[in-house]
């Protein structure tokens, strides 16, 4: 599998955000991504998940990570928008898209049918059913996805997705029905929710699932787990992916009946990626009378989510001369470039007290919804890419 990659993506030219720093000496934020962290990763899940694997494109739309992934062998790719089908599809001529967004314009859903190909859409409400049946009128190798929402009993994840998409099992049921009278294929997806910490939130949606489709008196031949896969974060801390996979597997088998349960899918983002990249940011200023210092990146760039969700703090090292400086530390207040008051890290940074405009800190575990939500407000947030080595996770 790597072997397949390298011969598409050339090879690293840097060990790591070390030898960026030093070589490069970037005045501008950058990402350092590890082609071979992902290929490890992608394999990982491709061993490990008992069924078929997509990428969840939101969490990095990067040319550089759809690259390796497709020269890697990813075929299947969730998507939440025509556009980024148009970036996958420009890469890989033959993807096949889950587009798992229950919300669609119409012209979104005819350009995703007519000119990508596209045979699974999500819906989660009647209208939508409607309007793709509208669209793209009778087709029986059109795959229409039923999202269902459970009630959230305890925090399980980092970002709840039942506040705005799923619909309730009555209404699954119903949907159900209606795709398959239609003469669509019915597929049943769920979203546990951006970084599950515990895989029993998955036993919950799998034995869901049966219910609904009990109720509703229809074969469904595909369950979609969703992503919600987690990265290890120092305040963060999830079970192995292989007891999701385990927990998984084991609860479709229980619930459905042996040999009776559908073909499973899953479309990481997070717990794919995000090992993948680091930040290498600049220390711009040091203000020694008190304990801020600012950096050439922040909450309006590569680390927005941190600031939406402290407890995914990413780790973090401090750089000079290409080398990692230890020693005595101080708690420090760190401010990102923007002249925006709320640009302010949520959480103090213990660094070394003897920290100087020109250092560099890299931030690791930044591979997912870095990229994906950065801005550039104030000019900032270009953030090339430099392929290395190895990338820092703590």
């Amino acid at each position: 599998m790597a072997a397949t990659a390298l011969n598409i993506v050339p090879p690293p030219a840097h060990t790591d955000a070390l030898s960026v720093s030093q070589a490069l000496l970037p005045e501008e934020a950058l990402f350092c991504f590890s082609p071979a962290a992902l290929q490890d990763r992608l394999k990982l899940f491709t061993d490990g998940f008992p069924g078929t694997v997509s990428f969840a494109v939101k969490s990095n739309p990067a040319k550089d990570v759809v690259q390796v992934l497709a020269a890697a062998g990813l075929q299947h790719w969730d998507v939440a928008s025509v556009h980024e089908m148009a970036l996958v599809h420009g890469v890989s001529p033959k993807a096949r898209f889950h587009y798992h967004n229950p919300v669609k314009s119409r012209r979104e859903i005819s350009d995703a049918y007519h000119v990508y190909g596209c045979r699974r859409f999500a819906v989660d409400c009647r209208e939508e059913v409607q309007k793709i049946a509208d669209v793209i009128g009778r087709d029986t190798t059109v795959e229409l996805a039923v999202r269902f929402v459970l009630p959230r009993e305890r925090t399980s994840s980092a970002h709840d997705f039942s506040t705005k998409f799923g619909a309730p099992e009555h209404i699954a049921v119903e949907l159900l029905q209606d795709a398959d009278r239609r003469g669509y294929i019915p597929v049943l997806t769920f979203h546990p929710g951006s970084q599950s910490r515990d895989p029993q939130v998955y036993v919950r949606h799998i034995e869901a699932a049966h219910r609904i489709a009990k109720l509703a008196g229809v074969h469904v031949g595909k369950l979609n787990v969703g992503g919600g896969f987690p990265a290890d974060y120092p305040l963060s801390k999830p079970m192995p992916l292989a007891s999701f996979f385990t927990t998984i597997s084991e609860a479709a088998t229980r619930f459905f009946g042996n040999g009776t349960e559908p073909e499973l899918e899953c479309e990481p983002g997070r717990g794919l990626v995000a090992t993948s990249m680091s930040l290498l940011t600049r220390v711009k200023l040091v203000c020694t009378d008190g304990d801020d210092i600012f950096i050439n990146d922040g909450v309006y760039g590569g680390l927005m989510e941190f600031m939406q969700v402290p407890e995914l703090q990413p780790p973090y090292r401090l750089i000079r001369d290409g080398k990692v400086l230890s020693g005595e530390t101080k708690s420090w207040k760190v401010f990102g470039p923007t002249c925006d008051p709320l640009d302010v890290l949520p959480h103090r940074l213990d660094l070394p007290a003897v920290i100087q405009d020109g250092d560099f800190i890299e931030f690791g575990t930044l591979g997912a919804y870095s990229i994906a939500t950065s801005t550039l407000f104030n000019g900032y947030g270009s953030h090339t890419i430099v392929p290395v080595d190895t990338v820092y996770t703590g």
